[in-house]
């Protein structure tokens, strides 16, 4: 991999914007700039793609964040003139691009067209997994575990169906836009007024929403996983959020919410919870990387898989990276293993044919 041209796409046409610009200047920070040639390249949420290697170099010592691409000047880039390497040399994509328009599989069939191989899942995982409701009926084909759910779209925001959805699951739920991450659009709901509001709110985001059954007090466990066609699980860590459950503010903004890595469980617990993350990467698909959010339901269903995130956070915050340095993996090495996945996965699937 010396002499690769590491492209780090951030930014992005989603409400995850800043989440993106955050996670893009820690990758940036830990990359070998001995062992890659660095190029960002950002997306603004008009859709440019600009140079922001200049911007990037520009940063005062200790900033927090990269700027965002929508106030980098120059000219817009093409995406063939974007990914382009120099001289030959092997180019990889990182695409740190949390949401829609970055991590639904849109930017990943984009750089399949052009034949440039990226880090993480394919274009059908990406999108799975970005779909909450899709990814639950996959999962609940392969008979994995999770809490009690409903899918609509909009249109089907009857007053008859939601007195069903309260019907069905009980108070209090969560309202989630389908399409979406790092908790935006997220609610909890005690009441049908506070229902239809986050419904009203959700839809902001996403005309297919997801509505959950509220678990009482359970237990958030994260479990990092790595790789293709053999993947690993990290060590099991667990979230202990701050607020009524872990929003937003508590991820990215306050950091007041309690990481526990590694989580606090017996041997079998860690080998049972292991077990179905790596068993909802695989129905998935998932190559590269994710993150499984899970539920530990003590006293009553034990582990249920919540959520598969095929783009992670990269922050220093972020339980993705620091699972890995808890089980013997740094963050300089992750990304070396994340590149060396995504030339293996291309590698692998060129030598596909594309005549009769």
């Amino acid at each position: 991999m010396p002499g690769t041209r590491l492209v780090v796409l951030f930014g992005g046409r989603s409400a995850e914007h800043e989440v993106s610009c955050i996670s893009a200047l820690h990758v940036l920070a830990a990359v070998d700039r001995d062992r890659y040639d660095v190029a960002p390249i950002g997306i603004s949420r008009d859709g440019r793609w600009v140079d922001a290697g200049d911007a990037v170099a520009a940063l005062p010592a200790g900033a927090s964040s990269l700027p965002s691409p929508d106030g980098l000047a120059g000219p817009s880039l093409d995406l063939p003139s974007a990914v382009a390497p120099a001289d030959g040399q092997p180019v990889v994509v990182f695409p740190l691009l949390h949401g829609p328009m970055g991590e639904d599989g849109t930017v990943q069939g984009l750089l399949d067209v052009v034949g440039v191989p990226y880090v993480g899942a394919g274009v059908l995982a990406s999108s799975v997994c970005m779909d909450k409701g899709t990814a639950k009926d996959v999962l609940a084909a392969w008979g994995l575990p999770q809490p009690r759910w409903r899918s609509l779209r909009e249109n089907e925001l009857t007053e008859q169906a939601v007195a069903a959805l309260v019907d069905d699951l009980g108070l209090p739920l969560f309202v989630k836009p389908a399409n979406m991450g790092s908790s935006v659009g997220v609610a909890r709901v005690a009441s049908v007024p506070e229902l239809l509001d986050a419904l009203a709110a959700a839809r902001r985001y996403d005309e297919y929403l997801v509505v959950e059954e509220a678990l009482t007090r359970p237990r958030e466990i994260e479990v990092a996983v790595l790789g293709n066609a053999q993947p690993r699980a990290s060590k099991p860590g667990e979230v202990v959020a701050s607020h009524d459950f872990y929003d937003f503010e508590d991820k990215y903004l306050a950091g007041t919410a309690g990481l526990r890595v590694p989580a606090d469980l017996s041997p079998d617990e860690v080998a049972e919870v292991q077990h179905l993350a790596l068993a909802a990467y695989r129905a998935l698909r998932v190559d590269g990387m994710a993150r499984v959010d899970l539920f530990h339901e003590v006293g009553g269903r034990g582990f249920l898989v919540n959520e598969v995130n095929t783009i992670p956070g990269f922050t220093p915050i972020s339980m993705y990276p620091r699972l890995w340095e808890a089980s013997g993996l740094p963050y300089a090495q992750l990304v070396d293993e994340l590149v060396r996945l995504a030339l293996e996965r291309h590698g692998r699937r060129s030598t596909f044919a594309t005549t009769r």
